[in-house]
């Protein structure tokens, strides 16, 4: 009896196993992926019964596995629920690798093949093997992958609702009509020639940059901005101008359809900590039920794009000492407005109209999680 007394209380203060932490896992045969592009997935164990969706992606010379470890992304999934698409890019230019195809025919236009249909292919994948909820699927990334998100929301607004490009470009930047000074005009009718006959409802954007960037320009945040108001029919004036926290100033325009986010002082290395539930916030990824979409009115260093000759970043150059005095002579190359206002139009304001220098070297991959917490 005392035998089973003792076995009894020893089961009653055995440890309580704990529940297996979520990992991030590759997908294979997700379905058409003219990209040739892999899909890594993260579905934390607390999936919410109808889950919103994230594609996040890595910048040029990165990795998905790192993109994942070095963002809160998968660690805000944990807190509400939705699912993260990882992709891992493998597109190589002049010596640079591991970027996201924007700027092929192909990749600018809607179904027109390479990156964004194999992207679009995970998504579609995940809404049916989880029960997606079709009316909360976003996109964000850095620098490269900020870029594919502006293509993105351009090439599929019926597939993404909304979107956070972090030290990015605007759509169609680096294919044939380059990255020179355009009118909102021309900004916004070459994102709506992306998806031509499309009549739907356009994405939301929040737009981040940093002001000391020094591999896409600050001013580039502008032009985001001038396309996307565009689209949506907004006055380039923001209806609000606040400042979340100590060095970020936020516009917003419209009823919120278009953010944009400057970061006093950042470089080419956003999201810093606590700035992706910002963007969560902005998809209503922290809530169980669709946020309601408006409906519209009216690496580092640049590299020339494949076919186009412009620039394509590459993150995390602009930290390295080596490569300094080619980036000056680059960012030289691409000048730019320095103010979110007006613009002085002149040879100097039409930047990244040219060719660019080459870095001319093979850079190391990107420790994202590192470069998360650079100040």
């Amino acid at each position: 009896m005392g035998t089973a007394v003792v076995t009894a209380l020893s089961m009653l203060a055995a440890p309580v196993p704990q529940a297996m932490a979520a990992s991030l896992t590759q997908v294979t045969n997700f379905g058409s992926n003219p990209g040739n592009i892999q899909m890594y997935l993260y579905v934390p164990n607390n999936v919410a019964p109808r889950p919103g969706i994230l594609v996040a992606m890595h910048g040029c010379n990165g990795q998905a596995t790192a993109f994942y470890q070095g963002t809160e992304f998968a660690r805000l999934a944990d807190q509400y629920g939705f699912i993260v698409i990882y992709p891992q890019a493998n597109k190589s230019a002049n010596g640079l690798s591991n970027c996201f195809d924007v700027w092929s025919n192909e990749a600018l236009r809607h179904a027109g093949g390479s990156d964004p249909v194999s992207i679009v292919s995970m998504v579609n994948h995940v809404l049916q093997s989880y029960n997606g909820d079709p009316q909360r699927v976003f996109a964000t990334g850095f620098s490269s992958g900020a870029m594919e998100t502006n293509n993105l929301l351009a090439t599929y607004p019926d597939v993404f609702k909304a979107g956070a490009p972090f030290s990015g470009v605007p759509y169609g930047c680096l294919g044939p009509a380059g990255c020179g000074d355009k009118t909102p005009q021309q900004w916004g009718d070459l994102a709506r020639n992306a998806y031509p006959g499309y009549t739907g409802s356009r994405p939301r954007v929040q737009a981040w940059h940093g002001t000391n960037d020094s591999v896409l320009n600050y001013t580039m945040l502008q032009e985001e901005v001038d396309q996307w108001t565009n689209v949506w029919g907004l006055s380039q004036t923001p209806t609000s101008t606040t400042t979340p926290q100590s060095g970020w100033t936020k516009r917003a325009y419209g009823s919120s359809q278009v953010e944009a986010y400057t970061v006093s002082g950042a470089g080419h290395d956003l999201p810093h900590t606590g700035m992706a539930i910002h963007a969560i916030r902005f998809f209503g990824l922290d809530q169980s039920s669709p946020t309601s979409t408006p409906t519209p009115g009216g690496g580092s260093g640049p590299i020339r794009g494949v076919a186009s000759g412009r620039c394509l970043d590459v993150p995390n150059s602009s930290t390295k000492p080596e490569v300094a005095p080619e980036l000056r002579r680059i960012h030289r190359r691409c000048p730019v407005r320095t103010v979110p206002g007006r613009r002085r139009r002149g040879h100097r304001q039409r930047h990244q109209s040219a060719a660019l220098l080459l870095l001319g070297r093979q850079q190391p991959e990107v420790d994202l999680g590192q470069m998360t917490h650079t100040r």
